[in-house]
């Protein structure tokens, strides 16, 4: 049986790529060159970003090196260049003696997060209108497709993972690369909290719809609907998650 780590390094999961959807675009994965095998460190903290965005790793949570090397297969000194590595994307904070842990957002710094991101994502579809390809437009649709597949399962890990990648090509084909630094800077530190965003099974079905609405705007090469369309997608998000946080924090403690 394959590691973790075995799996992160095979051909068919190239790091950065966690739905099997190599970047056929010619730009690098997290911490790796162009040309060069992906150096363990790399795999690590592609695991660890994976454990962090679908929650298994919780915000604030205290990451204990040996049980996560033991968890991944590796010791602690790749593990230690990983959180390194997560820390530069702010994903994780290092304090001195007292290890790393995963960044907590207040809730002024997920609205404040979402509202930027509404605005990025808007803009990534209203220039993806302008200069998309038509071939572009097929991946897209296909990835879309294959997306709402998983949502008929109820895959949700596997729902994401395509949301992340279509997302992704939609802001590539905007042809900005200044946009798509500044979007992928801030979409590292809110990987999570989108997910999650989906728990709610309604507020999934509804994003799921606005998926299909997005494709067809594409499609049509209508910047202003795919940037209103999109706006409105990532400010639910950001509402739902504020929702179900502030009701979790609501919640009275279970006693042991």
């Amino acid at each position: 049986m394959n590691s973790p780590i075995d799996t992160a390094l095979s051909p068919e999961h190239p790091p950065g790529d966690p739905a099997g959807i190599a970047r056929d675009d010619g730009s690098e994965g997290s911490g790796t060159r162009a040309g060069l095998s992906p150096t363990l460190p790399t795999a690590v903290a592609d695991q660890l970003r994976e454990l962090i965005t679908e929650g298994d790793l919780a915000s604030g949570a205290r990451l204990n090196e040996r049980m996560l090397g033991e968890r991944l297969g590796v010791s602690r000194t790749p593990l230690r260049e990983a959180f390194r590595l997560l820390a530069a994307e702010g994903l994780i904070e290092l304090e001195p003696n007292r290890g790393a842990q995963v960044v907590r957002l207040s809730d002024d710094d997920i609205r404040e997060s979402f509202e930027v991101m509404s605005g990025l994502e808007a803009l990534s579809g209203e220039l993806a209108c302008r200069h998309v390809t038509a071939e572009e437009v097929a991946e897209i649709k296909a990835l879309t497709f294959e997306m709402l597949a998983c949502h008929a399962r109820r895959d949700l890990p596997g729902y994401y993972r395509l949301n992340r990648v279509i997302h992704d090509r939609i802001n590539r084909a905007a042809r900005n690369r200044l946009l798509t630094k500044v979007y992928a800077t801030l979409n590292l530190r809110i990987q999570n909290l989108r997910f999650r965003s989906n728990f709610d099974r309604d507020k999934w079905d509804q994003a799921a719809l606005e998926h299909r609405e997005m494709v067809d705007s594409l499609e049509a090469h209508d910047g202003p609907r795919l940037a209103a369309i999109l706006r409105a997608h990532l400010k639910q998000k950001g509402d739902a998650v504020r929702e179900a946080l502030r009701t979790s924090a609501a919640a009275p403690t279970p006693s042991r």
